[in-house]
């Protein structure tokens, strides 16, 4: 089955489909730092680099199903909430309309838990609506990544039309998985990374191992409010898309709370506590390690792994979207 990518950026969605059988044909995606990432891990799939907003439908090929994650920095409890107010969140509208353009056997968006939340509702019931319009059944869930194979605590909303007509079912979503990963099943076996180059640009060709290497520098005051250590028999916190808020390694003790708001490395140990490593994010993420991240300044190799789709949490999903189809 085709499938056309949409908001692509590194593609840990168009990965964990084409890890379940689905041929990934197209594929858009505007950030020109993520571009020779993309093209270097999937160059049998045609990347679109315009702006999905000057994109006509009919330069998309037709496919069985649309997947992609429309940005959701604005939807998100950590940012301003701007919601469809900002225009990155209107970009729903953009995957709406190819979606009606298109009518594939079916779709998935994904998005942060903060597009449930009350300043959202009308907005997000608003989306809904403009699916099942556009003719889908709809199923959506707000699902921890870690139930489907994934060392992280990470949850998202996962937003899934079956087409009405063509398929005439809804979807359900799989059961989470018996075995939960931790940080010793993902990173465990990793030597220790090098620390990046002055200024956190990358040590390119120098690494034994592609992108082990981690951002340096100091710690924000909001940053230490917060523990940001797991132990090694715990998932991840979520990456994030930010390498300065990287979780820290394992190796290192929990951090020691202060007060309100206010923790500190533990004393005589600030040596272990650094920041996990692309590399490590990455295994976090489920990328495989011949999946490379290609990049001169390291935050973009954060940004770009913080703001994927978890491949082995794709791949279940879609394992379950191909089952039911199947059955056509």
């Amino acid at each position: 089955m085709k499938v056309v990518s949409l908001f692509t950026g590194a593609g840990g969605l168009d990965l964990g489909f084409k890890k379940a059988g689905f041929n990934i044909v197209w594929a858009n995606e505007y950030d020109k730092t993520i571009w020779s990432t993309f093209e270097a891990n999937f160059p049998e799939t045609k990347l679109d680099k315009r702006s999905i907003v000057d994109v006509p439908n009919e330069d998309i090929p037709e496919a069985e199903g649309i997947v992609g994650g429309p940005p959701c920095q604005s939807w998100s409890e950590a940012g301003a909430g701007r919601g469809i107010n900002d225009k990155r969140g209107q970009l729903f509208y953009e995957y709406i309309r190819v979606l009606k353009d298109k009518q594939p056997l079916f779709f998935l968006a994904e998005n942060v838990s903060g597009i449930l939340s009350i300043r959202h509702k009308e907005a997000f019931t608003a989306i809904i609506k403009e699916f099942e319009d556009a003719g889908y059944h709809i199923s959506f869930d707000l699902l921890n990544a870690n139930d489907y194979g994934v060392p992280e605590d990470r949850q998202r909303v996962i937003i899934v039309g079956f087409h009405k007509k063509k398929v005439g079912f809804k979807f359900e979503f799989p059961k989470p998985l018996d075995k939960k990963l931790n940080l010793k099943d993902a990173i465990g076996d990793l030597p220790a990374p090098k620390p990046a180059l002055s200024f956190n640009k990358t040590n390119g060709e120098e690494l034994s191992i592609t992108n082990h290497e981690y951002m340096t520098g100091g710690f924000s005051t909001m940053y230490m409010s917060r523990n940001r250590v797991r132990s090694w028999d715990e998932p991840s916190f979520t990456i994030q898309a930010g390498g300065r808020h990287a979780p820290i390694h394992p190796q290192a003790p929990k951090m020691l709370f202060v007060e309100q708001n206010k923790r500190i490395f533990v004393p005589g140990k600030e040596d272990l506590y650094r920041r996990l490593s692309v590399r490590e994010c990455a295994r976090i993420q489920t990328f495989p390690d011949d999946f490379v991240f290609k990049y001169t300044n390291i935050a973009d190799g954060y940004k770009m792994i913080g703001n994927a789709v978890p491949v082995e949490f794709a791949k279940h999903i879609a394992k379950k979207i191909k089952e039911d189809l199947s059955k056509l």
